[in-house]
């Protein structure tokens, strides 16, 4: 076989192995983009905008570029989810943060009542219990809640429970947003370990081919 039949034959052995390799290393979804880049059953060029990702027109390139683009792509969009759920961790924790702060104020207010008072004992008059009403007040306001001040115990006793149920409901959502965090890093990591060694292995392929039609 001459050098030439031989470098084509390689070179159909790369092509086919490049789309095989693309079915495995990527969502049905990225491959079919792909295919559709191609102008294999579709007429779409482009690979759109997904969570702010600027969409890729791979109408001008070849196999190899267009999966190259399209593994960028999902990466840059894992990247951007990622930043995403940090922000909403951070906002939880911030909304936490504040939660407790109004807890600790409220039960400050709490201890100002006497050990026999009732749910309709009002809040009582003094300098220090109207000082602390007003930085439960305050509280309330960073916090984002609605809640009117409280004017008697039990009323209270009722915001505490509310504002308690609420730190436990986003404790509770934090823990999931952690979760889903660590799987977005993993799947982020795994997107650019996977574009690195798809890179390398179509240098090597290329190496290949070059060496063969010497």
């Amino acid at each position: 076989m001459s050098s030439k039949k031989r470098a084509l034959t390689m070179a159909g052995v790369f092509v086919a192995g490049v789309i095989g390799g693309a079915a495995l290393m990527y969502s049905d979804s990225v491959y079919d983009a792909v295919n559709d880049a191609l102008g294999k059953g579709a007429t779409q060029n482009a690979i759109g905008s997904v969570g702010g990702v600027t969409p890729i027109d791979v109408s001008g390139m070849d196999l190899e570029t267009a999966l190259k683009a399209v593994q960028a792509n999902r990466a840059s969009l894992l990247e951007q989810q990622m930043k995403d759920q940090i922000d909403a961790v951070q906002a939880r924790n911030d909304q936490i943060a504040k939660l407790n702060q109004a807890l600790i104020t409220a039960n400050r207010l709490l201890g100002s009542f006497g050990g026999d008072a009732k749910a309709d004992t009002p809040v009582p008059s003094n300098a220090t219990s109207g000082a602390i009403a007003a930085e439960l007040q305050t509280a309330l306001k960073n916090a984002s809640l609605t809640d009117p001040l409280p004017t008697t115990k039990g009323q209270l006793d009722g915001l505490i429970q509310s504002i308690k149920s609420q730190i436990d409901s986003l404790a509770n959502s934090q823990q999931m947003d952690m979760l889903r965090l660590q799987s977005l890093s993993n799947k982020r990591n795994e997107a650019f370990d996977t574009m690195s060694n798809f890179i390398q292995k179509m240098q090597d392929s290329r190496s290949a081919i070059i060496g063969n039609m010497r």
